[in-house]
């Protein structure tokens, strides 16, 4: 399969549905019954430190400690080396959340996913999703952009990296990951988000979330053999920007104000 059929399969970052989901709850458009399985779907999803517990709990257990909160106390933040921002500054949930790109940010506390692998005495490998609760002593959420105008930068750097990665004559070493980016300039996909979203919110968000995904196995797949070091760096720059700008697509999607 492409990477655009393969990236369908994956799962996105996880603090996107859970930010989307929290909030919806939060502005009472969804019951909170639903909220764990929504977040986690097939995966296997503990919590540890939450407020309130003493060992790592089942997912549900952990999320009232959010019933206070309002949805927009609530924030997405996908951070990168060099760019922390939405974190609160150094420390232990700054650098966790560098690490896996990823947090759910509130006023007064942090949640970092992570994935563990284990496998079973039978030789069976599976995984278990880990969210940690971090506090936060003082935390103010940054300016982020509205929907409209992260989907207008992350549709311009689409073109611009597409127009690159033509030059360069990515097809000969990468076609798939080529005709994945073209076919990801119509923004088809089955993500989903809550009730409460406008469909500018809904769209960006599906065009990002699989965009995302094509990206990260692009990221990690090792490029064919007929690619140097120079084309992988140059490869490497064009693609920058638009990992970026799908970044701030998501985080402009999933904190977007909420309809009744």
């Amino acid at each position: 399969m492409s990477p655009a059929a393969d990236a369908a399969t994956l799962t996105a970052r996880r603090s996107t549905r859970f930010v989307a989901w929290v909030r919806a709850w939060r502005a009472g458009l969804v019951p909170f019954d639903e909220l764990a399985e929504e977040i986690a779907g097939d995966e296997e999803h503990l919590v540890a430190d939450a407020p309130g517990t003493w060992t790592d709990v089942p997912l549900a257990q952990a999320l009232p400690a959010f019933a206070k909160l309002p949805p927009d106390d609530i924030r997405l933040v996908l951070p990168a080396p060099g760019d922390p921002r939405g974190l609160p500054g150094p420390g232990e949930l700054t650098g966790a959340a560098l690490l896996e790109g990823e947090a759910v940010m509130t006023p007064t506390f942090g949640v970092v996913p992570s994935v563990r692998t284990h496998t079973s005495g039978s030789g069976v490998t599976f995984e278990t999703v880990m969210w940690r609760f971090y506090p936060v002593a003082t935390y103010k959420p940054v300016f982020q952009m509205g929907s409209a105008e992260a989907e207008a930068e992350l549709t311009q750097a689409l073109t611009d990296a597409t127009t690159q990665l033509t030059r360069l004559d990515v097809a000969q070493w990468r076609p798939e990951l080529a005709g994945a980016l073209q076919a990801l300039r119509r923004p088809e996909s089955t993500a989903t988000l809550p009730p409460g979203f406008d469909p500018r919110s809904r769209r960006l968000f599906a065009r990002a979330s699989i965009l995302d995904q094509v990206l990260t196995l692009a990221e990690h797949n090792a490029p064919g053999g007929a690619v140097n070091t120079y084309e992988a760096q140059q490869r490497d720059a064009a693609l920058r920007p638009l990992l970026n700008a799908c970044r701030q697509a998501l985080v402009a999607a999933c904190n977007a104000p909420l309809h009744a």
